[in-house]
This record gives C-alpha cells, sequence and structure tokens, in this order.
C-alpha cells in the first residue's frame, strides 16, 4: 500500500512584512497524493499503491532535505498522474495493459526519482542502500471514479482502504483561536503613502466561472484545471486578450474594466454529489460556495509615494504548486474574521459561530518600470524588502490586496466526519491552502487610475 505515514507541511513563520505583503517561510515537505476525481464518468477504477519511501530513509542531513523533498514530492505527483491514466483508460488494452502502459513507465519514474534522493544524501552522509526495492508498485482497491471517493470504511478522519488518506481531511483544518496572534503591521515612514482606493466589483453574482488562465495559460481551455471565481471584467476566459478585454464590459460600479480572479472554494462531504463542472474530472468536487464579501483595495508603500499602474499590467500572486514547489512564492493568508491577527497559511481555520471564514491575497507591488509581463508572470513586479522599500531598480505602484470571506460554519466533530471545505486546485496539489493564488490584469481607464493614485499619495480613502 502507498503509506500511512507522510511528510507533513509545516509553517513555522507567518507574518506581514514591512510593505504590506504576507512573509511565508519554513515550510518543508508535502501532503500525501490521492487519486484525482473523475467526475464525469460513473465508472469504477482500481487504485495504485506504492511502498512509503518517506518512513524509509535515514536521518536527512540540512544539506540535502530541500532536494529530497522535492523529490518526494516528485513519487507523490507520479503516483496520482498514473492513478488518472488507469481511471481514464478502463477496459482499454489487452491483459498486460495496465503493467505495460501505467505500471512499468510508473516503477522506471520512481527507480529513477529514488536514485535522486539517495545521491542527495549520498554527497553528505553515507548513502543509503535497498531503495530501489520500493520502486514497485501493485494495483490496490477500488475508487468510486464519479466522487473520488475510495470505496472502503473510513473512519471519519480521511483514512480509507487501509491508510490511504484523501484529502483534506481534519489534520488541514486548525481552530483560529488555537493561533497565537502573529501579524505584523507595517509602520508607514515618513514619505510613504498611506491612503487607499477600492474598486467595488460585485462578488460574482453573475456566475462567470471557468477554469482557464490567459496569463498563464493563454489559448487553452482548462488550463487551470481548477475552477476560478470571476468579478471586473464580463469577458475573461482562457483566450482573453488585451484588446478583449479593453472592449468588454464590467461588474464594477466606477468602470474599471480589470480582471480580477481567484481559485473558488467549495464545500465538500462524503455523501455529496459531485458539480458537474469543467474541473470535476481534476478532483475538484463539491458545491462551489459564493463569496459572502469580496473587497479588492490598492494600497500605498510604507516608505515612498506610489506611481500609476501601466494598463494591461499583469500581476499574479501566490503559487498554484506552491505544495510541490516549495514556499518561495506562497503569499496567501486564511484567517477569521475578528481575528484578522493571526493568520496561518499550511492550514484552514475553523472559525467560531458569526465569524467568517477569510482569505488575504496580497499582490507584489513594485514594478520594473518598463513589462507588461514576464516569462514567470513575476520579475517584473516583486514584493517590497522587508523594510517597505522596493528593491532598487523598481518603483511603488498601488498594491492589490483582495480580501474574500465566506459564511462556513463547521464545528471540529463535522470536520472529523468528512464535512470539509476547500480550495480548489491542480489535482496533485491536493487542495492545500498554502497553494491558494490570484491572478489581476490592470484593465483600468487612465483618468482612474490616476484617481487611485492620487488617493493614495493624499492618505485618502476613495
Amino acid at each position: 500500500m502507498r503509506s500511512a505515514r507522510r511528510p507533513r507541511t509545516f509553517l513555522r513563520t507567518v507574518g506581514l512584512t514591512a510593505g504590506g505583503g504576507l512573509l511565508l517561510a519554513g515550510l518543508s515537505g508535502v501532503g500525501p497524493a490521492s487519486a484525482g476525481a473523475n467526475a464525469a464518468a460513473a465508472v469504477r477504477a482500481q487504485t495504485i499503491r506504492c511502498p512509503d519511501v518517506a518512513s524509509r530513509l535515514p536521518a536527512v542531513p540540512a544539506q540535502a532535505k530541500a532536494e529530497v523533498d522535492r523529490n518526494l514530492a516528485l513519487l507523490n505527483t507520479q503516483i496520482q498522474e498514473a492513478d488518472q491514466r488507469l481511471a481514464a483508460t478502463v477496459g482499454q488494452g489487452g491483459p498486460n495493459f495496465v503493467d505495460n502502459a501505467i505500471l512499468g513507465p510508473l516503477r522506471d519514474k520512481r527507480i529513477a526519482t529514488i536514485n535522486r534522493i539517495a545521491t542527495a544524501i549520498g554527497r553528505v552522509a553515507e548513502r543509503p542502500t535497498g531503495l530501489d526495492a520500493l520502486a514497485e508498485c501493485t494495483l490496490g482497491g477500488t475508487t468510486d471514479a464519479g466522487t473520488g471517493q475510495n470505496n472502503g470504511a473510513g473512519n471519519g478522519n480521511g483514512q480509507q482502504n487501509g491508510g490511504q488518506q484523501t484529502r483534506p481531511n481534519a489534520q488541514d483544518f486548525i481552530d483560529i483561536r488555537q493561533v497565537r496572534p502573529n501579524v505584523r503591521r507595517p509602520k508607514v515612514r515618513r514619505g510613504g503613502s498611506r491612503g487607499t482606493f477600492t474598486s467595488r466589483c460585485g462578488r460574482n453574482e453573475n456566475g462567470h466561472f471557468n477554469s482557464d488562465n490567459f496569463i498563464v495559460a493563454p489559448g487553452v481551455s482548462n488550463g487551470a484545471h481548477h475552477t476560478h471565481d470571476y468579478v471586473g471584467n464580463l469577458s475573461t476566459d482562457g483566450f482573453s486578450t488585451d484588446e478583449s478585454l479593453a472592449r468588454a464590459g464590467t461588474t464594477c460600479t466606477n468602470g474599471d474594466k480589470s480582471t480580477y480572479f481567484w481559485p473558488v472554494v467549495r464545500l465538500r462531504g462524503p455523501n455529496d454529489p459531485p458539480q458537474n463542472d469543467q474541473s470535476a474530472a481534476d478532483g475538484n468536487i463539491g458545491r462551489v460556495l459564493r463569496p459572502a464579501s469580496v473587497s479588492l483595495q490598492f494600497r500605498g508603500n510604507a516608505t515612498s509615494k506610489v506611481t500609476a499602474m501601466p494598463r494591461f499590467l499583469r500581476i499574479i500572486m501566490g503559487d498554484a504548486k506552491a505544495a510541490t514547489n516549495g514556499p518561495a512564492n506562497a503569499r496567501a493568508a486564511w484567517t477569521c474574521s475578528g481575528f484578522t491577527n493571526r493568520v496561518v497559511s499550511d492550514k484552514y481555520p475553523i472559525c467560531p459561530r458569526g465569524s467568517r471564514v477569510t482569505r488575504v491575497l496580497d499582490f507584489p507591488s513594485c514594478w520594473d518600470g518598463r513589462n507588461t509581463d514576464s516569462a514567470n508572470h513575476r520579475t517584473h513586479v516583486v514584493f517590497p524588502n522587508a523594510n517597505g522599500a522596493c528593491p532598487r531598480g523598481t518603483r511603488a505602484i498601488p498594491q492589490l490586496r483582495m480580501t474574500i470571506s465566506y459564511t462556513i460554519n463547521l464545528s471540529k466533530a463535522q470536520i472529523r466526519q468528512g464535512r470539509v471545505y476547500a480550495v480548489d486546485s491542480f489535482p496533485e496539489q491536493l487542495h492545500n491552502p498554502v497553494t491558494d493564488h490570484a491572478d489581476f490584469e490592470n484593465v483600468m481607464p487612465d483618468n482612474l487610475m490616476r484617481r487611485a493614485v492620487s488617493c493614495i499619495n493624499r492618505g485618502r480613502r476613495c
């Protein structure tokens, strides 16, 4: 079987930098992989089970830990991809199809990955031996591809079929009252800009959803493999261009045609039927929750005035693949209304009754002064330094903060029984809250952007 023991993700430091962005550090490891749900099919398919590698390793030296963690995450991803192929090819080929087309290639990939783990350790300590025997995988229990849930008796804690876990489960949640205050408020210095400008664009009341991303995967339908909420521009999809966005209408009351989007949050439980949408086949199941409130606020810089964003500037925040990529670009924070001085990134908060689950998504705000996009969609706009100042060669622009809240009243008992909420994600990211992210393209008319800059620099709230 796969494993009852998996490396976990831990957060050591969460706070607000002086520039107003979230500082996330100290993440190591990733959660377990689970089979992707194929909600469009009503077939039953076996799952693939592999020996656990992490539990067979000796103590990993600090110098090798990052490389070992990356390859452990890759092993999980390989199982996830093989599970998806297994579900998608039920009934195909002859009697040796699964061995030749799925288990054989998976074994070869695992041998190469396990050897990289052994080599990483062997550079700084004694090389572990005998790990190649862990490369062989077999077929295990059955999975209902219509729901993504294992057809075995669960224990209410996400454990099914001899220890295989589904995500998210009770281990992925924490009572916000158990989190100590950990937000450091930025101090605006002399010469800084303390005003704000807000675009009021609604809560996606018009039901604008798709699983595209024209910034990261242009010209691709279902390029995100998870569903987005959209507000602002009415036309946004995978085929949007600067020109098509400029021609479209908007939900914003001030004429802001910018596009704002983020992964939806779903309420899901053991007996919920899958919601038949574009990304259900990628494991995103459950009822999509409409936000109770959405705030799109542009803020100043702690040490300087801000300058106007160029029209059609594209910015992303967070990392949709942070569970496997690591925490370098993970910036999203989860909290509860009334407890916003306490945030978590690697767990979902359980909020007391009357308090709303809240996502705080801070965007980078130091522009290179030339480019409206870059190859990795990050280097043209970066975050301020720890002291709030923009790095040399960049200038401060209005910082977008999205604050999105939901009315979710779940008790610890309900969560233990499998009633949970989760952000949509790529299949291999297992709905990990650290993968939360958002996207933005500035399509404000120039006069509206000038007004925003004026409000922020003059210390007004507009």
